[in-house]
C-alpha cells in the first residue's frame, strides 16, 4: 500500500522542490520505490517542466505527476480565481494523486504543496487539508535565516493543532559558511519547535546533475 508524505514549508522559496528531491533520492538509495507528486503547480507555462518533473529527474526517477497547472505566479487559489478558472478541493487534489499512485507500483509518493502551510490551493483549501485527506505525515522545510524560529515554531505548533503528524524539519538551503544566526538556527530549531532536525540540503544542490545529486542526497541527511 503506497504511503503519502506531504512536503509543505513555512513559506515560498525556501528550497522545497530540491528538498523533495533529496528526500526522494535518500528513500531510493534504501531501495523504495518511490514517486512525486504536485497537486498543482503555478507560474508555469504548458510544456515547461513543473517542480515534480524537476525533482524527479534530481533524484533519479521516473514517477512524477501533476494534476492541475495555473499559469500565473502566485498563490493558486488567486491564479485560478484571476483566470476564470474552478477553484481545486482538498477531495479533488487527493483523489488525483491517490489515483495516479494505484497505477504506479510504489512504496512511498512525496505530495509536494506551494508555499506555505497556509497558502490556499482553493477557496479554504490547503496543503494541510490535502494532508488530511491523505492520511499523510508532513515534512517541513525551514530556513536557517534569522528569523526562521518564529516562522517555523508557528508552522509546527499549526500542524499540531490540525493534529497532523510532523516527521521533522529540513534546511532547504544550508550555506557553505554559515554565519552565527545560522549556527544558532541549527541548534535552536529542534528546541523550540520539539520536532527532530533530520537534515539540511547544501545551497546550490539543485544544480548538481541528477548522478551526483543522488549520489550526494543521502548523506545531507541524519541517520
Amino acid at each position: 500500500m503506497t504511503k503519502f508524505i506531504v512536503v509543505s514549508g513555512t513559506g515560498t522559496e525556501i528550497g522545497k522542490t530540491v528538498a523533495t528531491a533529496a528526500l526522494a533520492a535518500r528513500e531510493v538509495s534504501d531501495g523504495t520505490r518511490v514517486g512525486i507528486a504536485k497537486p498543482i503547480q503555478t507560474g508555469l507555462e504548458p510544456g515547461e517542466d513543473g517542480d515534480c518533473h524537476v525533482a524527479a529527474r534530481l533524484a533519479g526517477i521516473t514517477a512524477a505527476f501533476e494534476h492541475r497547472r495555473l499559469r500565473e505566479p502566485l498563490a493558486p487559489e488567486t491564479a485560478a480565481r484571476r483566470a476564470g478558472e474552478y477553484q481545486s478541493t482538498a477531495a479533488e487534489l487527493a483523489q488525483a494523486v491517490r489515483h495516479w499512485a494505484s497505477g504506479q507500483d510504489l512504496d512511498v509518493v512525496f505530495v509536494e504543496g506551494a508555499g506555505g502551510v497556509l497558502a490556499r490551493l482553493g477557496t479554504d483549501t490547503t496543503i494541510i487539508d490535502v494532508a488530511r485527506e491523505l492520511d499523510a505525515p508532513v515534512v517541513l522545510v525551514t530556513s536557517a535565516e534569522l528569523g526562521t524560529l518564529s516562522a517555523t515554531e508557528l508552522a509546527t505548533r499549526y500542524l499540531r493543532a490540525e493534529g497532523l503528524e510532523c516527521l521533522g524539519l529540513v534546511i532547504g538551503s544550508w550555506p557553505d559558511a554559515p554565519d552565527l544566526a545560522q549556527r544558532c538556527n541549527v541548534e535552536d530549531l529542534p528546541r523550540l519547535t520539539g520536532e527532530r532536525l533530520l537534515g539540511a540540503v547544501p545551497r546550490g544542490a539543485g544544480s548538481l546533475a541528477p548522478e551526483e545529486f543522488a549520489h550526494r542526497a543521502p548523506g545531507w541527511f541524519c541517520p
